[in-house]
């Protein structure tokens, strides 16, 4: 179970300061080194993948075309890992992702990701139970089945955005990894 940590003012001013930076008002004269410093702040997404799952790896183009920086491990007994980093049954997709204390359930869109890395609410994790057409990885030409992203910590669900239209940058490249077979 996860555990709430002390709330620090840290690492809350280092995500504004971070915040500002990619917004252009961090003040001038940065350059390069300001947007290094701002991707040093986010921290590594590492998601955990059946071997044989191609939207999984269309997932993952989606996040680093948005700015993710990604680690893929493949893992064969997801279960289990779900079960440890207590993803609720109900909520449960094909891939999961760690980031920060945070877990990632599904295809969550980019952007909600980042909002989650920015608000730091007292969550879990985000998930989008199942695999919703049109939601990243999940893509069909411009069909989208409207879908939820659920904040969750224990058996509390929040509503964390909705989605009912194509979201973020995407990668065309990753069609060829559709065959959604491999789950």
């Amino acid at each position: 179970m996860h555990q709430q940590r002390p709330v620090s003012w840290r690492p809350h001013w280092a995500w504004m300061v971070a915040l500002l930076a990619v917004a252009g008002l961090g003040g001038c004269g940065g350059g390069d080194k300001g947007a290094a410093e701002v991707q040093a702040a986010v921290p590594v997404m590492t998601v955990y993948k059946s071997p044989t799952c191609g939207c999984c790896v269309a997932w993952v183009d989606h996040l680093r075309a948005n700015g993710l920086t990604v680690e893929v491990v493949d893992e064969p007994q997801m279960n289990p890992l779900k079960g440890s980093l207590g993803v609720p049954g109900d909520l449960r997709s094909c891939h999961t992702a760690t980031i920060g204390d945070y877990v990632v359930e599904g295809h969550v869109p980019a952007q909600d990701i980042q909002r989650l890395l920015a608000e730091r609410p007292a969550v879990r994790g985000l998930a989008v139970p199942g695999m919703p057409i049109g939601s990243p990885g999940m893509e069909m030409g411009d069909r989208v089945d409207p879908y939820e992203v659920i904040a969750f910590q224990g058996e509390q669900r929040t509503v964390f955005a909705q989605h009912s239209e194509l979201v973020g940058a995407a990668d065309k490249s990753h069609a060829d990894h559709l065959d959604h077979s491999g789950h």
